[in-house]
């Protein structure tokens, strides 16, 4: 991916500044109460904390924990971080859309101090497939060419690859499916807000549809199928390199869980 793209910054920090004053949604809570749920398995103490691209109220939850909590976006251009800065760096529903994630991995590697904890969590491959059927409707039913309008999406697999390029140590990349029934099109598309989660595309189709295209899309969502949407949760978890880490087993080999990378080496 490149820093100049396909994702608009200026949009992206536009709507999620939008989503912050509105309130975290539905979406975004659930991904901070698994983040939290998962730093839970950790006996270690932290003490200094980042987290990156907002995360609805897990700041404030990580502070009532008694960490200091400095919050950042997800610019990756700009992330101003220190090497070494701090021993915890959370990050929910941001970084399926950082232009380049590859450098903000690195970057994010680096401001932890050995044997600091990362963690982050985000709708990956395979999400929305009910959305993307009703967008296609609303794009038939108003003679629309086809045009990208959800931004491609990392699987587990490549994400866990990601992190080993970034120098972590144990990385761990596991999914969760996630069936969440929605009463309406509209109440899913305020919820996909309040992640802002829109379409971030810098070539994409801009125009609203239509009162013909919105009927269309919302006929299509809310038909016989019922209004289930799936969303498959990608999480991340890796540790900055320190002496005496356990080295991560081959991929495939299974011996290595999610709870044992998350427990406190030493």
């Amino acid at each position: 991916m490149s820093p100049d793209g396909p994702f608009d910054k200026k949009l992206r920090r536009l709507r999620r500044d939008r989503a912050a004053a509105g309130g975290s949604g539905f979406l975004l809570r659930l991904m901070a109460d698994e983040l939290l749920a998962r730093l839970e398995l950790v006996t270690r103490p932290f003490a200094e904390a980042l987290v990156l691209g907002g995360g609805g109220d897990l700041a404030a939850r990580l502070g009532e924990r008694g960490l200091a909590v400095t919050e950042a976006d997800t610019d990756e251009d700009r992330l101003p971080l220190a090497p070494d800065a701090f021993d915890l760096i959370l990050s929910a529903g941001a970084l399926d859309t950082v232009n380049d994630l590859p450098g903000a991995l690195i970057r994010i590697r680096r401001a932890l101090r050995p044997d600091g904890l990362f963690l982050a969590a985000f709708a990956g491959a395979g999400s929305l497939p009910r959305l993307r059927r009703a967008l296609r409707a609303a794009e038939e039913a108003e003679g629309r060419p086809a045009a990208p309008r959800l931004h491609p999406q990392i699987d587990v697999r490549a994400a866990g690859d990601l992190l080993t390029r970034a120098g972590f140590a144990l990385p761990v990349a596991d999914a969760e499916t996630l069936e969440i029934r929605y009463p309406a099109l509209a109440t899913l598309v305020a919820d996909l807000r309040g992640l802002a989660a829109g379409n971030l595309l810098l070539a994409r189709d801009r125009r609203p549809f239509g009162r013909i295209g919105f009927a269309a899309a919302t006929a299509d969502f809310e038909e016989a199928g019922g209004t289930v949407e799936r969303f498959e949760m990608i999480h991340l978890a890796g540790w900055a390199p320190a002496p005496g880490q356990p080295t991560a087993a081959p991929r495939g080999s299974g011996a290595v869980s999610l709870a044992d990378a998350l427990k406190p080496r030493g």
